[in-house]
C-alpha cells in the first residue's frame, strides 16, 4: 500500500490528460504548476470537484495532472476526468463512485462529442454553404 501509484487518462475533444495518484500529503499539480496558480478560478475549481467530494479519501493522496491538446477548458476538463477515475481505482470504493456517478455521470463517463468534419462547398465551416443569389 505504501508504494500505490495510479495512472489514469481522460479526453475532452482534443485534449488528452494523465494523471498520477500516489501516497502523499494531498498536493495537486496541473501542467507541474500548483493548483493554486492555475488561472481562471472558475477552471480550477472545476478541476478541484473530484478531489473535494471525496475529500476524506484524497487528504493523504499527490496528484499530478499532464495535459496536452486542445484549450485551456478542455484540458482542465479532461483532468477532472483523470483524476475521478483515479480515486475511484485508488480508493477501490464502490460508494465514492456511485456519488461522483450521483454529483455529475461527466465525472466518471468521457464526452464523446467531437469536432464536426470540415465538408467540400462550403464557406470553412461544417455546415455553413455559400450563399445564393439570384439576381
Amino acid at each position: 500500500m505504501a508504494n500505490k501509484v495510479i495512472h489514469t487518462s481522460g479526453k475532452r475533444k482534443t485534449a488528452i490528460a494523465r494523471a498520477t495518484l500516489r501516497p502523499g500529503t494531498g498536493r495537486v499539480k496541473f501542467n507541474k504548476l500548483a493548483i493554486d496558480v492555475v488561472e481562471p478560478k472558475m477552471l480550477r475549481l472545476k478541476l478541484m470537484e473530484p478531489i473535494l467530494l471525496a475529500e476524506k479519501y484524497s487528504k493523504n493522496i499527490d496528484f499530478s495532472v499532464v495535459a496536452m491538446g486542445g484549450g485551456q477548458s478542455s484540458q482542465i476538463e479532461a483532468g477532472r476526468l483523470a483524476v475521478a477515475r483515479g480515486l475511484v481505482e485508488y480508493t477501490k470504493s464502490e460508494a465514492l463512485k456511485n456519488e461522483f456517478l450521483d454529483y455529475e455521470r461527466q465525472l466518471l463517463v468521457a464526452d464523446v462529442r467531437r469536432r464536426e468534419c470540415r465538408k467540400p462547398n462550403t464557406h470553412s465551416k461544417a455546415r455553413s454553404k455559400r450563399q445564393k443569389s439570384y439576381r
